[in-house]
């Protein structure tokens, strides 16, 4: 199904359907600031699960991020943040920024392997913002790629939805989306380090 909402006012109806399927541990895509990306709800195993199969890889080999509703949020997936990094987070988001983190117990549990570190994201999307909120909990999102060899992300609603409509329960048409990433800015040492020019101007 492909679902139009307004980028700045989703309406609430529509919006429901998307939190109920996100609850019934569904799939979805959704835009962002940047690029339209798959998601499913922090804690849903399930989710996690068929989105690592629809990318045809396991769940520690597919590079996840986190995506927050707000700096509240963001303190509840990672380890003590220090104070730097904290006005590094506060001046930056919302915004088109990755910020790689040390993360909890909890959510090394989420996935399998030996990472550490988890990305987060709080987008600067009405969209994307007002469904963490309703649902209660962060998304786990990961990034849609084109199959053109050129052309690396795909910015069509409607060819995104006619790539994957029989794989995910549902495509949000939330206008085009950037084919731009975003910035890359990994604090999980001691100096935080931009390792991935994007969209996002760091402001220190």
């Amino acid at each position: 199904m492909l679902l139009n909402l307004h980028p700045k006012n989703p309406n609430p109806r529509d919006l429901k359907k998307v939190v109920d399927l996100l609850n019934k541990d569904g799939v979805v895509i959704i835009p962002t600031d940047t690029i339209y990306a798959m998601a499913c709800k922090m804690d849903s195993k399930k989710g996690i699960e068929r989105m690592s199969k629809i990318m045809g890889k396991k769940p520690e080999k597919v590079f996840y991020s986190i995506v927050c509703a707000d700096l509240s949020n963001i303190s509840d997936v990672t380890a003590a943040i220090d104070k730097n990094v904290f006005r590094l987070l506060k001046n930056n988001l919302p915004g088109a920024f990755t910020f790689i983190l040390r993360a909890n117990n909890a959510v090394l549990k989420l996935f399998a392997g030996n990472k550490k570190t988890i990305g987060i994201r709080v987008p600067d999307n009405a969209i994307t913002l007002t469904l963490i909120k309703e649902i209660g909990v962060p998304l786990v999102v990961s990034t849609i790629h084109h199959d053109d060899e050129i052309i690396e992300y795909m910015t069509d609603p409607e060819e995104i939805h006619e790539k994957f409509e029989h794989q995910v329960d549902l495509v949000v048409d939330g206008g085009f989306g950037g084919n731009v990433p975003s910035t890359i800015v990994d604090c999980s040492e001691e100096e935080p380090v931009i390792t991935r020019e994007g969209k996002g101007e760091l402001k220190g």
